[in-house]
């Protein structure tokens, strides 16, 4: 059956049918503790881009979206507890944000059949979906995001970063600790130093690590923080005078809370990006229209066009895409966790799509296969403009090392399919 035919098909069932359950997406949110700053935004987007869905297209395939928060505080224990305890109200598919909870989740979910979207973190290696089945991070994984500050520090030095010294100050969590093998092997590559320092929860006392940064004078700092810690290291940086052109952060450390404490000295840090800036996409005057002025907003409506909120946005935008996908797979718009699973694999992200829903641009294009549940790993980098506040791109969507990426992520998954007796599919 061709994709037109499926189409029609649907809105006949739907037509014909009894009304069916809510399309239930649990948001696993954190809008309290020290990462709070950066969950708050990200969940609104979430709740707000699903809202939309409602009120403007009457849901997804003529089913309603129903989110059901549950607070984790980015609690490990707590992360798992929301699954447990919202997994039975048929839910299609859980988004974390924080890598603590995705490793426990992982054998969870493909015992339960639930898939788990873990977009720009989580396990890197679940980008091989011959091992795991249920667990997608599209459209980047954290060693893209290592391997693009990479080639972004190669192109500004004309290709040649050998006897560099670079400085990774990270999360001292599963979540920091994630580049770390990428950047080691790239070191090994392109010849520069690399110097770790890691940073204890919640990050608030970092003078030791540049002051050792101040000794030992390393061209480059790469940044895997989260939260406060963000805050903290640039403003260190800014105290200790490091250029902070020379200072790029990985995309959970490019949001504008991590930079608007330093005020104007945090001016020229970068950080990745994997998402649009701002809001000059027609999608936001739907935004405004039928969830701001209509008094829907999840959140106090202060947070639209931020950076984390923007990351929410667009990974609703990627679950509703993915549900529209399974309904026209499986000719009924009354999908569970299965169908959505299959969805997922088949999800496909074109620039025509994103320019339909009104986010032409937002993001890179994109195709998932049943072995490649991570796409293609393009990153963009961005630059923080203090003087008038915003972000403005210095890189678009670029290529990573997908050759040094792929062999590490054969390696980890082949490790863990061992491990777990997993047998790999795809075949």
């Amino acid at each position: 059956m061709n994709k037109k035919l499926a189409t029609l098909a649907l809105g006949a069932l739907m037509a014909a049918g009894p009304a069916m359950a809510d399309l239930v997406f649990p948001s696993l949110s954190y809008r309290t503790g020290p990462y709070a700053a950066g969950g708050i935004p990200f969940a609104d987007g979430y709740a707000d881009y699903f809202t939309l869905v409602n009120e403007r297209d009457g849901g997804i395939g003529g089913v309603a979206a129903k989110v059901i928060e549950c607070e984790t505080g980015y609690n490990t224990e707590k992360g798992v507890e929301c699954y447990e305890s919202t997994k039975g109200e048929g839910a299609l598919v859980y988004q974390p944000l924080s890598t603590g909870i995705t490793y426990q989740l992982i054998p969870k979910v493909t015992a339960d059949g639930i898939p788990l979207h873990t977009m720009g973190y989580g396990r890197t290696s679940a980008a091989n979906g011959k091992v795991f089945s249920h667990v997608f991070n599209y459209p980047a994984n954290y060693w893209n995001g290592a391997s693009g500050a990479i080639n972004y520090l190669l192109d500004e030095n004309g290709g040649d970063l050998n006897g560099k010294k670079i400085a990774l100050v990270y999360h001292n969590s599963a979540y920091g600790k994630e580049p770390i093998r990428t950047l080691e092997t790239l070191a090994e590559k392109h010849g520069y130093e690399l110097s770790l320092l890691p940073v204890d929860h919640p990050g608030q006392e970092q003078k030791s690590q540049w002051l050792q940064i101040r000794r030992e004078k390393p061209d480059y700092v790469i940044m895997w923080g989260w939260g406060v810690m963000n805050q903290v290291a640039v403003q260190e940086a800014a105290n200790i005078r490091f250029p902070m052109e020379n200072f790029i952060g990985v995309w959970w450390s490019g949001a504008e809370f991590d930079v608007e404490p330093a005020g104007e000295k945090a001016n020229g840090y970068k950080a990745l990006t994997f998402t649009g800036l701002g809001m000059d996409y027609p999608v936001y005057d739907d935004l405004k229209k039928y969830v701001v002025d209509a008094g829907k907003a999840a959140g106090a409506g202060d947070q639209l066009g931020t950076v984390q909120y923007n990351r929410g946005l667009y990974a609703a935008m990627l679950a509703a895409e993915a549900v529209k996908t399974a309904q026209e797979l499986h000719g009924t718009a009354d999908i569970d966790a299965s169908m959505m699973r299959d969805g997922m694999e088949a999800l496909e992200i074109t620039n025509a799509k994103m320019e339909a829903l009104g986010m032409s641009g937002f993001g890179p294009e994109f195709a998932v296969s049943c072995d490649n549940h991570g796409g293609p790993g393009l990153v963009g980098v961005v630059q923080w403009d203090a003087a008038v506040g915003t972000w403005n791109p210095v890189q678009d969507f670029k290529p990573t090392d997908v050759e040094v990426i792929n062999a590490l992520i054969a390696e980890d998954s082949a490790a863990y399919a061992a491990e777990n007796n997993i047998e790999p599919r795809c075949e």
